[in-house]
């Protein structure tokens, strides 16, 4: 039976469109997605992502623990600042891609994706046995309202005492918001400025009714998980289950950026990563721009002159380009050879290979 966030009312009173996402009900769209994917684009809008977890790493070795379990260095990370990383298996293939806070000194929050948290929480809790680290599921605990889009910055100043001009992209504060204790973090995953705000659940529906009423005059709309999917699609960002698995490691995506050797000690998946980054990778995740209509879907193969190369891992209609777009594990020898196509329904229809992201926000 799928659970329901602190903001189920909520959707049901705007007319939502239900679905089950990850084992929770969420709202899908409230209208017309494209209505809300361009609202984002040009205005703000207003996301319901209580589904996700957080994980609290706290103690005199929370860093040092959090070094040994993820990819990256994160006990150097400053206080008050974010990082993306991964958690990773022995053989280096993806469990989970994690944004991690570094709330103080000692104190750590691990977000991560809603399938997964619970799996990531017991990973951390497996991984941090001989360091002075307590590792703590609250997912339980916490609502996560998001408001994205070049005007949620004017939108969540009339409601807070932070200073949102001193708060840098990832970066996070202890703050009130609508009168509510809030972690404000500058980070999301729509390629537009915004801002994640951490709170506890009885607070999510007078905090969100704010919201809704600071952005009436401002463009604000809620906006659901399609148009969530199509705005990180079109900004590159890689979705667990599509673009990331434990069957990918880190330099597949190209993240391989996150992965950091140059710390001290050991951690887990170092040796099968170390072995990734000499052998290199035989596929590439590209971007894909369709010259006809038809929308190429994820599953759907990657082909030239009738062979299979690749496999579409997301895909759907672009509203700033005004084409279909998709990512795609592709050869790399197919690639450098060109006349990709990809077969929807049997059809071979031609598309053009493009850097990622398709959309930059501008400055």
């Amino acid at each position: 039976m799928s659970r329901s966030t602190p903001l189920h009312g909520v959707h049901e009173r705007l007319g939502a469109t239900l679905t089950d996402f990850a084992g929770w009900q969420m709202p899908l769209r409230y209208g017309s997605e494209s209505a809300e994917h361009n609202a984002v684009r040009t205005a703000a809008g207003l996301f319901d992502l209580s589904h996700m977890g957080e994980i609290f790493v706290t103690g005199p070795q929370a860093g040092e623990a959090l070094d040994h379990a993820l990819v990256g260095h994160l006990s150097v990370l400053a206080p008050g600042r974010a990082r993306y990383t991964m958690i990773v298996d022995e053989d280096g293939g993806i469990l989970d891609d994690l944004i991690v806070y570094r709330l103080g000194e000692d104190e750590f929050m691990v977000v991560a994706n809603a399938s997964n948290y619970a799996a990531v929480a017991g990973e951390l809790a497996a991984r941090s046995g001989a360091y002075d680290a307590r590792i703590e599921d609250r997912s339980d605990e916490y609502a996560l309202v998001a408001v994205q889009g070049p005007r949620s910055a004017e939108i969540l100043a009339a409601l807070t005492d932070a200073d949102l001009g001193e708060l840098k992209y990832y970066a996070i504060v202890r703050a009130t918001v609508a009168g509510a204790d809030a972690l404000i973090a500058r980070t999301g995953y729509t390629g537009e400025d915004g801002f994640e705000l951490f709170v506890a659940n009885a607070d999510a529906e007078p905090l969100w009714s704010a919201l809704t009423e600071a952005g009436a005059g401002l463009g604000l709309v809620p906006a659901g998980l399609s148009a969530r999917d199509t705005l990180r699609l079109e900004a590159g960002m890689p979705l667990y289950g599509n673009e990331l698995s434990t069957g990918t490691t880190p330099f597949d995506p190209g993240l391989g950026r996150v992965v950091r050797f140059d710390k001290p000690g050991d951690f887990v998946g170092r040796a099968a990563l170390e072995r990734a980054a000499e052998n290199g990778t035989t596929r590439c995740l590209v971007g894909l721009v369709a010259r006809g209509r038809r929308v190429p879907r994820h599953g759907y193969p990657v082909t030239r002159e009738g062979a299979v190369v690749g496999e579409v891992t997301s895909g759907a209609p672009s509203q700033s380009l005004g084409r279909p777009i998709a990512m795609a594990y592709v050869d790399e020898d197919a690639l450098e050879k060109g006349g990709l196509a990809v077969d929807i329904r049997g059809s071979q229809e031609p598309v053009d290979v493009v850097d990622l992201p398709f959309y930059r926000r501008s400055k």
